[in-house]
């Protein structure tokens, strides 16, 4: 199980949790000690703005609102009732936020996107901001004096840059013309805008280097003392909440050499774990969703006299501590610079085992020192781990996320194959029985560093790109303008498109690969794949394709996921000459 999102309020902690067994979303509320699921049959709560959504679900006086998967339409719910339909239509919302007996929203209808707010006893619709490309973040101050949101225009990013808006009330009750706060003058990526209980405005923006706390003044934006460090990941999904002003402190999480740190003021609440999403606290608790290199995503209550933790939710751990791989930081040169990774030695004997690089998604998103049961599925199985954060990943600052631009299937390429040298150096691996897989983004690495280096005896791809040009033609708004920053205008720079497309590039692989694809992706259409698996059988390589029929973009259903490893597992054994 994993968890989405948590919110505190009258009515108790309420959050967001995934099952993979049905791969449906259900929000619990827990109070004096019990947990109860809300969610009936039938429902399950996750948002598709974007594409990959955030922000499903807010708390009411008396229960919550939330959209529902099937339909992408608002739903308000009693604590002890059924869902009752708010909205109805094409358009799509995510990123909730109630105020004042209304929930703000952004609206999604085809490739138009818009703020609006909803009336949760009537269902009356007020527009609140268009004309931008892209909305995130609504948030109404204390007293529903301020109006604050993110704002961005094509073609950047919400890591790229933003811009923070603000809107005063007026006598009437609407707000008025919208002026920006942050982000009109330079480039700089703003996120998750707060108000304190005296309606100040605050937000993270990197244009110190980092995701840091900056407060509004009468003179600009103001940094808070914080340290030199981002405290909070790249924004692909919305409703992120990785900080929380606190009177005159605040509440943070924040990553120091890949590992996770929880501070209140100078009070560290850090204890055991190494990742926190989510943050939310009253007079005795913080609580949050956490991991830890020995425990899966919990939902956690950390009393704040004490230190000492309950956990409310998962956290259970499919392997005894003793048992289980722990990830060592890495910082390697790779070019001319440096890579961070996080290797994990296999849980066994050998010496010099074999290596499996993992290649996260995105490309700009990260990997977590935090138990990842597909990663200690390989460690007890006798192989070394090497999770990549390479350039390009967020997590530690602007410099080292921007180094991406122009770049993708190029600097991360070079750190893929750079950690298997220095791992091989060490003595910790055998670098002759060296594997790459990845998943999306990742997939594309994977497929480039087998194509155009001679590193690695197999890859695995899982609904990976294997032409940017056609993912650039089918993929929808929100990374619509991703692969021009990434690598560069299709048209004007094809030749760099065509330098780095693995499938123009097939022929030079001479390894084999197993490929892993839903056939109800919208982001990596499944053509992509045939065509890549068509051209590798007409060399003559030893390629497996396996096709998922309920499976979208990232499989989220627990049989199919089983089944990927264990054919992976099962390919590399064969490609090693082991009996199956």
């Amino acid at each position: 199980m994993d968890f989405a999102e948590l919110q505190l309020g009258a009515n108790g902690l309420f959050w967001n949790e995934y099952r993979p067994e049905d791969a449906a979303c259900r929000i619990w509320q827990w109070r004096d000690g019990v947990a109860k699921c809300l969610t009936p049959a039938g429902f399950s709560v996750r948002s598709r703005v974007y594409e990959y959504g955030g922000g499903a679900f807010g708390l009411t006086p008396n229960g919550v609102v939330f959209v529902n998967e099937a339909d992408q339409q608002l739903y308000r719910q009693t604590l002890e009732g059924a869902p009752q339909a708010l909205t109805s239509g094409e358009c799509r919302y995510g990123d909730l936020h109630v105020a004042d007996g209304q929930v703000l929203a952004v609206e999604e209808l085809r490739d138009q996107h818009r703020l609006v707010a909803i009336d949760l006893a009537e269902g009356t619709r007020c527009l609140l901001a268009e004309g931008a490309d892209f909305y995130a973040a609504p948030i109404i101050s204390a007293d529903g004096s301020r109006l604050a949101w993110i704002e961005w225009s094509r073609p950047h990013q919400p890591w790229t840059s933003t811009r923070l808006m603000v809107a005063e009330r007026m006598t009437d009750g609407t707000f008025s013309s919208p002026r920006c706060v942050a982000g009109a003058e330079i480039e700089e990526s703003i996120q998750q805008p707060r108000f304190d209980g005296e309606n100040r405005l605050y937000c993270l923006t990197d244009r110190g280097g980092f995701w840091q706390p900056w407060v509004e003044t009468s003179d600009g934006l103001r940094p808070l003392p914080a340290a030199q460090a981002d405290h909070a990941p790249a924004p692909w999904q919305m409703g992120g909440c990785t900080w929380l002003p606190v009177e005159d402190l605040f509440l943070a999480s924040w990553s120091e050499g890949g590992f996770g740190r929880l501070l209140l003021g100078n009070e560290d609440f850090t204890g055991d774990y190494s990742r926190f999403r989510h943050l939310a606290l009253d007079q005795q608790f913080i609580y949050c969703i956490a991991a830890s290199p020995i425990s899966p995503s919990a939902v956690i209550a950390i009393d704040r006299a004490t230190r000492e933790v309950n956990v409310l939710a998962g956290g259970v751990a499919p392997l005894p501590a003793e048992r289980i791989s722990r990830p060592q930081t890495l910082r390697y040169p790779s070019g001319s610079g440096e890579a961070h990774s996080f290797f994990y030695p296999a849980m066994n004997d050998e010496t010099r085992p074999p290596l499996v690089v993992f290649i996260h998604g995105g490309p700009t998103s990260a990997c977590y020192p935090m138990l990842d049961p597909r990663i200690q599925y390989w460690t007890q199985r006798g192989f070394a781990v090497a999770d990549l954060n390479y350039r390009g990943s967020s997590g530690y600052g602007r410099e080292y996320r921007q180094a991406l631009h122009l770049s993708w299937g190029d600097v991360d390429v070079e750190d893929a194959c750079a950690v298997v040298a220095y791992l091989a150096e060490q003595g910790l691996i055998d670098g002759e029985r060296a594997f790459i897989r990845g998943g999306s983004a990742g997939g594309y690495t994977t497929l480039c560093a087998l194509a155009f280096q001679q590193v690695f005896r197999a890859g695995a791809s899982l609904y990976g790109v294997s032409d940017p040009v056609a993912l650039a033609r089918a993929t929808h708004k929100f990374e619509g303008d991703y692969l021009d920053w990434l690598i560069g205008d299709t048209e004007q720079d094809a030749e760099r498109y065509a330098a780095r497309t693995p499938l123009l590039h097939a022929s030079k692989i001479g390894v084999p690969v197993i490929f892993f694809q839903g056939e109800l992706d919208a982001v990596v259409v499944p053509q992509q794949t045939r065509e890549m698996v068509t051209a590798l059988e007409r060399n003559g390589i030893a390629v497996e394709a396996h096709y998922y029929a309920d499976e979208r973009h990232g499989f989220r259903r627990a049989v199919n996921q089983a089944h990927a490893l264990e054919q992976e597992w099962t390919f590399y054994r064969r490609v090693m000459g082991l009996a199956d």
